[in-house]
């Protein structure tokens, strides 16, 4: 499983999104969702960063299931390319809902 091309920044992504999600990160500059919004309020902050680090989970997930159903031999581009897409595509999506959600508080 760690011979996969994105297994380690998964995993990595994974393991920062529990503070997140847990609540356990106060409002800084350095770690979390930033915005003007969150970074004014701590009410604000608690709230999508719990939601963000949740979309960011989840995100990670799917590349580790996908990981687990399409293992990477290392020999095709097109196998490199599904596990690329399975990465940052979640990824990028997550993103989008994390900025829409802050922008609706």
């Amino acid at each position: 499983m760690s011979s996969q091309p994105f297994f380690v920044p998964a995993v990595i992504i994974f393991v920062v999104s529990l503070p997140l999600i847990l609540g356990l990160v106060p409002r800084n500059r350095i770690y979390g969702i930033r915005t003007r919004k969150t970074l004014s309020d701590d009410r604000t902050w608690s709230s999508v960063n719990r939601f963000g680090g949740g979309m960011i989970l989840a995100a990670s997930v799917f590349y580790l299931i996908v990981a687990m159903i399409f293992p990477y031999s290392g020999a095709a581009l097109l196998a490199w390319s599904l596990h690329l897409a399975a990465f940052a595509g979640p990824l990028l999506v997550s993103a989008l809902v994390i900025a829409r959600y802050a922008r609706k508080l």
